[in-house]
């Protein structure tokens, strides 16, 4: 899953200026690192792309504790996991009390990963904080408490795919990866493809797309993840885009097509009340806020349809995040 509003780069590179009397498509070029010229493939400049873009970001990227040299690894890892699905607005809040708690992987680790649900508070899919907690273990006992740099190490991690490692690599290690996460899929798309919105899942399209489309040197692409991902997050936004603002309006294919209506699968929405996941919050809730195990009917008093609040239950003790005591007792996981 990927992030609603999600992160750039952990700093915020100054692109340099062209020097007097260069020509500005070679002064684009030695901005974005690649080639000039369209991909027969793609249809698409490269260069056309990176040097707006980049130039943007440099002036409205957003000053993210995450984007921020003293966040590390760590902080990047963190703030990938907890944007996942979850605007910006809610994580920042809980991001500062996290690392302050928990500054390095070890620290996390040696903690309960009950903890780690706790703390997770109401960010939503509380799966994700288990996950955590284990690649924080993970981090402590393989790779001596450091965050690795590697990709195929990143990936072995728990709970980290594709999407969440590049990010790391990139975004943490100024590694050069194609960092698809849904902002970025949508730039893409209207820039590139000509379409409203990408496919509901990422194809293998995409992502060579996303490949072509990368600055050859690896500085530049993790700049170019994260100023592809922010423009997403700001400017060609889900829904009332801004195309006045955007740096690549006067290049962008959807645009140039005259913005035609999505013709593809009906994107999928989100509900949320009255669901099973309304359920397991509430029953969160209530174990997160006790210091310690509470009674079936502390929990029986939150929801009124006993069916589903029995599936909800069942759902969390599977998932790892609820623990059944004897006497009708739950609590946070302890191992």
């Amino acid at each position: 899953m990927t992030s609603i509003d999600a992160p750039a780069s952990p700093s915020r590179p100054t692109a340099s200026s062209p020097a007097a009397g260069t020509d500005p498509s070679d002064a684009r070029t030695a901005r974005s690192g690649t080639r000039t010229g369209t991909d027969a493939r793609t249809g698409v400049d490269p260069a056309e792309l990176h040097g707006p873009v980049l130039a943007w970001f440099d002036r409205h990227a957003r000053d993210l504790p995450w984007r921020r040299p003293e966040a590390g690894a760590w902080g990047v890892m963190v703030s990938e996991f907890m944007l996942q699905q979850t605007p910006v607005v809610r994580v920042l809040p809980v991001y500062e009390q996290w690392l302050a708690r928990w500054p390095r992987p070890a620290d996390l680790a040696a903690e309960p990963p009950g903890e780690a649900v706790r703390a997770w508070g109401r960010l939503g899919y509380p799966r994700r904080a288990l996950r955590l907690h284990a690649a924080a273990v993970a981090i402590r006992d393989r790779h001596r408490g450091d965050v690795p740099s590697d990709h195929g190490q990143l990936l072995a991690l728990p709970g980290i795919g594709e999407y969440t490692a590049a990010a790391v690599a990139s975004f943490a290690y100024g590694q050069r990866h194609a960092v698809l996460d849904t902002n970025v899929r949508r730039v893409l798309a209207r820039a590139a493809s000509g379409v409203q919105y990408p496919p509901n899942a990422t194809t293998a399209a995409e992502r060579r797309l996303a490949r072509e489309l990368l600055p050859d040197d690896e500085a530049t692409a993790a700049r170019w993840a994260a100023a592809s991902m922010e423009l997403g997050a700001l400017v060609c936004t889900a829904k009332n885009e801004d195309c006045g603002r955007c740096p690549v309006a006067d290049r962008c294919a959807w645009l140039l097509a005259g913005k035609p209506a999505h013709d593809g699968p009906p994107r999928r929405g989100q509900t949320y009340a009255g669901t099973d996941r309304q359920v397991r919050g509430r029953l969160l809730a209530v174990l997160r806020d006790s210091p310690g195990p509470v009674p079936q009917s502390a929990l029986d008093a939150v929801w009124d349809e006993p069916v589903q609040r029995g599936r909800a239950l069942d759902g969390l003790v599977s998932d790892g995040l609820v623990e059944p005591l004897d006497g009708g007792r739950y609590r946070l996981p302890l191992t």
